[in-house]
């Protein structure tokens, strides 16, 4: 018998770790090839990791709730080997897993023994079970009984986790403690450094006829990412308002028998994503990214499109390559990630890469907005609903009031890197695109 190592696939440019959200498969469970073995989330995105193998689960090194870094070993697998040198081979690997395993027992008695001397102040009680890990990092951070006792817990059965005593400890007023100079050998994660002392933590007051809700996780890490967001870039936002008045009545006219020939419905969204795919190759400092003083200007041209999720929150699938997709192009790959978002089988990759964001806060009703860049990009248009207004139309013999249709296109953009004067035309280009749409063109 051999054994194979599952370890935590790549699974985006950006993407570094995932925290396990459950285990789908037990030690002495088989499994077979592509079968899914645990399910993972990273930012926005929930996925599956797959077993590359048919064999037995025969140890996991990660529990529910733990946060992994991508190549780590979460899982040994046994398969079954032909190989006739396996008996010698697994031999030599015996012995020496004899003797690293002793090693390590030496290892663990001696961090036992200096945890729990450590730790003792800190103890369990019927209702409430805390890890050695969690022990430690109250004592060394100067949490009392008290205090952990009222600490929120997020893990199973309200255990508190590492991160949730981190947070608190990050959040906590009152005089800074000196830590102890003493180290434990198991990983413990410091809090970062702040220069600025941390506001203190609001407890929640409510009365009978209140409902008390608890953040989802995504909902934390968006919530996460927009306030850093706010906090990282210079928001400034332009407001344009484009005359969509020949897209309108080009869509009514073609969608039916766009829908007959290619099987999907033709929304204004590719439309509008076709003119912002434009505008972005006219102007590429706007698909640009900013890495401390450094700028990088992206090759590629992969607009984010926010979706609505059926809970309420927001996630970014990507389309990569957008300047290079003609109208059916586009629309397809529209409404395949509008489509797969509803229904949580995005995968990772597929909202990893983005250069710059769409958001149609028009869907809502909403004629314009204030959005927040999506980080690392530098800027986001939002589009409002389409209105039908009385405006002034210039012609050749004066002036006339007519009926139009037009929108708002609200332009948010990080100021320290981009201008006024570059916000400002990218988003008169993008309106120009539109407002020049060729009434007769064929699909």
């Amino acid at each position: 018998m051999a054994k194979f190592e599952l370890k935590l696939p790549k699974m985006g440019e950006s993407v570094a770790e995932a925290t396990i959200t459950s285990w789908l498969k037990e030690i002495g469970d088989t499994i077979e090839m592509d079968e899914p073995v645990l399910e993972i989330a990273t930012d926005k995105v929930d996925s599956e990791v797959p077993s590359e193998v048919d064999g037995v689960l025969v140890e996991k090194f990660f529990n529910v709730d733990d946060v992994v870094q991508v190549g780590q070993v979460i899982a040994v697998i046994e398969i079954e080997s032909n190989d006739g040198n396996d008996s010698e081979s697994e031999s030599e690997s015996l012995n020496e897993d004899v003797e690293q395993k002793e090693e390590a027992v030496i290892q663990v008695a001696e961090t036992i023994a200096v945890a729990k001397e450590t730790v003792k102040s800190i103890v369990s009680n019927g209702e409430r079970f805390y890890s050695p890990l969690v022990k430690n990092i109250a004592k060394q951070e100067g949490v009392s009984q008290q205090e952990l006792d009222v600490i929120s817990g997020s893990g199973k059965d309200g255990r508190v986790t590492k991160n949730d005593i981190l947070g608190y400890i990050e959040n906590r007023t009152g005089n800074h403690q000196e830590s102890i100079t003493q180290k434990v050998e198991s990983p413990v994660i410091q809090p970062k450094p702040t220069e600025q002392p941390k506001k203190p933590m609001v407890s929640v007051v409510s009365n009978g006829e209140d409902e008390i809700v608890e953040m989802t996780r995504m909902g934390k890490l968006i919530a996460h990412h927009m306030v850093e967001s706010v906090q990282t870039s210079a928001h400034v936002q332009s407001f344009i308002e484009a005359d969509v008045t020949k897209i309108w009545n080009w869509r009514k006219r073609v969608k039916n028998e766009f829908m007959k020939r290619e099987g999907e419905n033709l929304t204004f969204t590719p439309i509008f994503m076709e003119a912002i795919a434009k505008a972005l190759r006219e102007f590429p400092m706007m698909n640009i990214s900013l890495q401390g003083n450094t700028i990088v200007k992206k090759k590629n041209i992969n607009l984010g499109m926010a979706a609505a999720l059926p809970d309420g929150n927001l996630i970014v699938p990507v389309i990569k390559n957008a300047d290079q997709l003609n109208l059916v192009g586009m629309t397809k790959q529209v409404n395949d990630l509008a489509n797969r978002a509803r229904l949580n089988e995005l995968k990772p990759d597929d909202i990893q890469g983005g250069t710059y964001t769409v958001t149609n806060v028009g869907t809502f009703g909403s004629i314009m907005g204030t959005p927040i860049i999506n980080q690392p990009q530098v800027g986001i248009l939002a589009l409002g609903a389409i209105r039908k207004v009385p405006a002034v139309i210039e012609t050749s013999e004066g002036d006339f009031i007519g009926i139009r249709y037009k929108m708002f296109l609200s332009h948010s953009y990080d100021h320290r890197v981009v201008n006024g004067a570059l916000g400002g035309q990218f988003a008169k280009a993008v309106k120009d695109y539109l407002e020049a749409w060729d009434s007769d063109r064929e699909i």
